[in-house]
């Protein structure tokens, strides 16, 4: 924070952690005493490892229609299977009509209650962005770093 080039600890100051001077460590709460930096190829390759691709599990869009169709070919109603999954009545009608979603886990329920597939998986991937020169200053621009 203050720019003195001594030796830094990592410390948590409103929920951020920094790598700050024994003087400025007592605006915060000290985790660690750091022996040394992390280079910058370290940074950089902890950059590049966060913008690979995430692999994401979401609910099918079609899940009310699967659903539905499932439990009928069971011969139950909405009552029956709700009873048999331990659920409220009103939740399996919520889902059916599309008007709530399940979350994971209650996705997971009706995946092996009514042999089905919800969940499916899904890779994101996260671009960096260009950053564009422009004429005007930022706070970054008047930052030294060493």
């Amino acid at each position: 924070m203050c720019g003195a080039e001594t030796k830094l600890f990592k410390v948590v100051i409103e929920s951020a952690e920094m790598y700050v001077c024994r003087d400025c460590s007592k605006f915060g709460k000290i985790i660690a005493e750091v022996k040394e930096l992390p280079s910058p190829k370290k940074i950089k390759k902890i950059i590049e490892e966060a913008t690979k691709a995430e692999i994401l599990q979401v609910i099918v869009e079609d899940y009310p229609e699967k659903i539905r169709k499932a439990r009928e070919s069971l011969n139950l109603d909405q009552k029956d299977f709700a009873k048999q999954i331990n659920e409220k009545q009103a939740v399996v009608h919520k889902i059916e009509t599309g008007s709530s979603e399940p979350n994971l886990a209650m996705a997971r329920k009706l995946e092996k209650f009514l042999k089905i597939r919800l969940v499916e998986q899904r890779e994101e991937y996260h671009e960096k962005i260009a950053q564009t020169k422009n004429s005007t200053f930022t706070i970054g621009d008047f930052i030294k770093i060493k």
